[in-house]
C-alpha cells in the first residue's frame, strides 16, 4: 500500500516537497481490532507542529517510515472485534496519510454514513467540530444574548464556533479571517453577522464598527496578541477560550505567548485554555446533538478536496500557507468498494 512519510526531519513551516511516498506492506488485522481501507484523510493545522515534534508533547513521525498523523474515515475490510464487521464506516484520529491503516477497536468510532455525508465525519463532526461544539457549549455556556467574536473564521474550527454560537441563541457573532474571500465564506455560508478582513486596512477599526457594544464571548485560535485584541473589545465578566496559537506553529522558538493580566483583571474576564483531548470521551454525545444540525443544514462546512493520496502534500502546503478555502480533506478511496 502507498503512505505519505517525510523525507527528512522538518525544522521549518512544512512544504510539499518534504514529503514522499512509499510502498510498504499492508499491516495485518491486530487481536480485538480491525484493518481499514482510507476513504478520506483530514489536514489539520495542528499537524504542521506535530511533525517537528511540537505539539503536545507529541513525538514526530520518523522520517521515511512514518505515516503523517491524521484523522481518516475509512471502511472497515478485516476484523477481529465485535465491535465492527466488515463494511461497517469508522472514524480514528490516529488513521494517518495512508491507503489502509490497523487500529485497535479502541482507536475508532463507528460513524453513520446516513446521519450525514462521510466527508463531513472527517470535519465539522470530526475533531474540527468536537473543538467548536466543547468550547461553546460546555467550557463558554454560550447563550442567548451572547455577542461573540471568532477569529480564524473561515477554518472549520472557527466556522463551526459561530454556527454553533448562533444555534445556541448567541445576538450576534463577528469573525476574523484573512482576504475577501474567506470574509465573503464566512458570512454569506457560514451565517455570521459580520466579518472583517485582517488583511485590509483599518481592520481594526472596522472591528470596533462591527462590535458597537462590546462583546461577551470571543474564540481564540491564532495568538495571544490576537486575544487582547478581542479582550479590548470586551464588556466586563467576558469569556474566552484560548484554543489555538497558529501563528506560532511555525516560528523559529516557541513563544511564551504572553497575555496582559491588567487588561485581564479590569475586564473581570474569565479565560478558559480548551484541549480536545478532554472530550473524546464524550465525542458520541456532541454528534448526536451536532449530526441534526449537520443533516438540516444548520451546521455547513466548505471542503478544499484534493483527489488521490498524492496530492496530500501540495493541499497541506496550501494549508500551511493559509490560502485553502474551507475544510482541507483529501479523496483516497471511493466511498463504496
Amino acid at each position: 500500500m502507498k503512505r505519505v512519510v517525510l523525507k527528512a526531519p522538518v525544522d521549518h513551516k512544512p512544504r510539499a516537497d518534504d514529503f514522499t511516498l512509499i510502498d510498504v506492506a499492508t499491516s495485518p488485522c491486530p487481536d480485538n481490532g480491525v484493518v481499514a481501507r482510507v476513504i478520506y484523510v483530514s489536514l489539520d493545522p495542528y499537524v504542521g507542529s506535530r511533525i517537528r515534534g511540537r505539539h503536545m508533547g507529541e513525538p514526530p513521525p520518523a522520517p521515511m517510515e512514518d505515516a503523517i498523523p491524521g484523522a481518516v474515515v475509512a471502511q472497515v475490510i478485516a476484523t477481529r472485534s465485535d465491535a465492527f464487521t466488515e463494511g461497517d464506516y469508522l472514524y480514528s484520529m490516529d488513521g494517518g496519510w495512508q491507503e489502509t491503516v490497523a487500529l485497535g477497536a479502541d482507536q475508532c468510532r463507528k460513524v453513520d454514513p446516513d446521519v450525514a455525508p462521510l466527508s463531513a465525519h472527517a470535519g465539522v463532526l470530526g475533531m474540527p467540530g468536537l473543538t467548536a461544539w466543547a468550547g461553546m457549549t460546555q467550557l463558554a455556556d454560550v447563550g442567548a444574548g451572547d455577542v461573540v467574536l471568532v477569529d480564524a473564521a473561515a477554518g472549520t474550527v472557527g466556522g463551526a464556533v459561530g454556527q454553533i454560537a448562533r444555534l445556541q441563541g448567541a445576538a450576534r457573532v463577528v469573525g476574523i479571517a484573512g482576504g475577501p474571500e474567506k470574509c465573503a465564506l464566512v458570512e454569506k455560508r457560514y451565517g455570521f453577522d459580520a466579518c472583517v478582513d485582517y488583511k485590509a486596512d483599518g481592520w481594526r477599526d472596522r472591528l470596533a464598527e462591527a462590535l458597537p457594544d462590546g462583546l461577551t464571548l470571543f474564540f481564540e485560535n491564532v495568538s495571544a496578541d490576537m486575544a487582547m485584541i478581542a479582550l479590548s473589545h470586551a464588556q466586563v465578566y467576558a469569556r474566552g477560550v484560548l484554543c489555538g496559537l497558529v501563528d506560532a506553529y511555525h516560528t523559529e522558538q516557541q513563544s511564551a505567548h504572553p497575555l496582559n493580566a491588567g487588561l485581564i483583571i479590569g475586564k473581570r474576564a474569565k479565560v478558559m485554555g480548551l484541549v480536545v483531548y478532554d472530550f473524546y470521551p464524550r465525542w458520541d454525545e456532541f454528534a448526536a446533538e451536532a449530526a441534526p444540525w449537520v443533516k438540516s443544514g444548520k451546521l455547513t462546512i466548505a471542503e478544499d478536496r484534493a483527489e488521490g493520496l498524492e496530492q496530500a502534500p501540495t493541499l497541506f502546503e496550501k494549508l500551511m500557507d493559509g490560502r485553502n478555502i474551507g475544510k482541507c480533506l483529501v479523496r483516497v478511496a471511493a466511498e463504496t468498494a
